[in-house]
This record gives C-alpha cells, structure tokens and sequence, in this order.
C-alpha cells in the first residue's frame, strides 16, 4: 500500500478516524490507568507518601487497597472514547485541508497547528470526566463511585466546576500535542519516509514523542491537578492562583511532582494509542479497498465509481448481475 492510498485516502473519511481514535483512546488509558492514579497522587499537594513512584503505589495498595489504582477508570472510558474520536477526526482533517492549501508545504507547522485545533475540541469534550477521574483517585476521596462524584460536585460546585481547569487544560495540551504531533511526524519521516503502515516505527514515534511533550508540560499538569480536586485549603480559581498555590506549597520543584511518572505514563500510552490508531486505520483502510476492487471487478472498466459510491448493496447487486454476464471479467 502506497502513501496516497495510505495518507490521502482516510481523510476522506471521518468516521474512520472517529472508530480508529475512539479505540485508541480507550486502549491508552486504560491500560496505562494505575500509573496514571499514581501520578495525579504525588502532584497533591497534602498526599503523605508520594516521595516515589514505588513508595506511592505500594501506599496506595497496602493502605487503601489492591484495586485503589484503578479507582475512576469507568470515568476515563466514558470520556476517552468520545473525546479521542473528535480528536484524531479534527486532526487527520485539518492536516489534510491545511496541506492542500500550502501544497505541502512547511509541514511540520501544519502538524502542530492540526494539533493546536484537535487539542481545542478534545478538551472540551474530555474536562469533565478529568475532573471526576481525579476526584475519585485523590487520598480520602469520599466518593465511591462515578456518578456519586459527578452528582456531588454538581450539586456542592455548580456546572463551572467541570470546566474550571478547562483553560490550564488548553494551555497545557495545545503544547503538549503540538510538540507531541510534530515529533511524531517527524520520527516517522526518518524512521519510515514511505508513510506506510510499519508498527515498529510508529511505537517508536509515538513513545519519543509521548517522552518529550510530557515532560516539557508537566507545570501545566500540576497546576491542572490543584484546580481540578480543590484539595482542603488548596483551592484555587484560575491557573495564576494555583500557580501562586504550587508555588508557596513546594517551590519551583512542586511544579515537577510526578515528572517521571508523567513521563513513562506518557511513553507506552502514547505508543499503544498510535500503535492501536495506525493498525484499525489500515485495517478499516484495507478493508474499503477491498471492498471497493470487489465492486469495480464486478462492474466492470469505467463503472468502479459507481460500486464504490453505491455501498455495500450495491457492491452485492453488480456482483449478482456479473454472475449472469458469460465470458471473463476485467478487474479494474
């Protein structure tokens, strides 16, 4: 499979990119959710115990229970697949309109702005199932479940409260992904020029890519943290004030609470989300081609248009027409 068929052909497609995304997504977090929890929990800024990513996990299992990581997980799963699908289908778009508008040109700022305006729209989406997830992995959480947690932050906060990190939420991920895309593209310029479908690389890419843009927003991510669990006294509207809030807690080292734990959460999330998105991308896209040569096959030269934009049926009907036709077929 060549690059036109491989990188031209599924923008064409949005809800390609929504089914490829949403799985993807839902891959991502959930698999990588323990480190996740372990993470959020050593940005608290009242958390005992969270010196280390071992020393904060084994607390958390012994303390509160072998199950307490992935407290909150139903909540990723509602948001990360609705919220994944809009990204991956405003990316894949945006690149492919911004590209035939420059002709190609200067690339990778077309990859980091795509970026910039998936980041907008799946932020939107995914703010409020954060504010739960988080809620629920914080030491004490008196919440039991998912829809305690909503209903009670609703009915003690008001709405805003799903959407008050909503703008530290922006400024960090517009960032996050536009390192993070333009990274990964440009891994694979290197590791596969062709663009086809080649898994190794696009582990490798999006690990690397997943490393950097990690580590280079984790300020952002600690602030996010502050403003999305109003721990206490810890309380803060706005990301001056929990910066201000950060700071006066830990110094400019509590900006970098769970670094590493953001970093290798980021690496292996962000290879099995590319990993998972470039092979149903493909499999979706090996799929459509088939089908779509079964159809011209059937039709015949000069009638492939018509199959493929007819859809299955009418894919089933040219076939069941061809049977009757005598003599060989010229498949297109």
């Amino acid at each position: 499979m060549n690059f036109e068929d491989y990188e031209t052909l599924p923008t064409q497609s949005s809800i390609t990119h929504m089914t490829a995304g949403a799985i993807a997504g839902v891959m991502e977090h959930c698999v990588m959710y323990p480190l996740d929890s372990v993470k959020t929990r050593m940005q608290s800024l009242r958390s005992a115990h969270n010196g280390s990513i071992m020393e904060t996990f084994r607390y958390m299992v012994q303390r509160e229970g072998f199950f307490r990581p992935i407290r909150g997980m139903s909540a990723v799963v509602m948001g990360a697949g609705p919220a994944h699908a809009c990204f991956f289908a405003t990316y894949e778009q945006s690149k492919h309109t911004l590209s035939q508008l420059t002709r190609h040109r200067h690339d990778h700022i077309i990859h980091g702005l795509s970026g910039c305006l998936a980041s907008l729209v799946h932020d939107a989406v995914s703010n409020p199932t954060e504010v739960v997830k988080q809620r629920l992995q914080m030491l004490n959480s008196p919440y039991r479940g998912v829809w305690e947690c909503a209903r009670g932050v609703y009915r003690a906060e008001g709405f805003r409260a799903f959407y008050r990190s909503y703008g530290t939420q922006v400024a960090m991920n517009v960032p996050f992904q536009a390192v993070h895309l333009v990274t990964y593209e440009w891994v694979q310029g290197i590791l596969n020029p062709r663009r086809s479908y080649e898994p190794r690389a696009h582990l490798a890419a999006g690990a690397l890519a997943g490393a950097l843009a990690a580590a280079a927003t984790t300020p952002l991510d600690v602030c996010k943290t502050v403003l999305n669990t109003q721990e206490g006294s810890a309380r803060a509207e706005g990301l001056a004030a929990a910066a201000a809030l950060v700071l006066r807690a830990g110094g400019l080292r509590a900006f970098f609470r769970g670094v590493r734990a953001r970093v290798l959460y980021q690496m292996p999330a962000a290879a099995i989300c590319w990993l998972t998105y470039e092979t149903l991308k493909h499999a979706l896209l090996t799929f459509d081609l088939e089908e779509s040569g079964g159809c011209a096959g059937a039709a015949g030269p000069g009638a492939s248009g018509a199959g493929a934009a007819g859809g299955p049926l009418a894919c089933a009907a040219l076939r069941l027409a061809a049977a009757d036709v005598p003599g060989p077929l010229t498949r297109t």
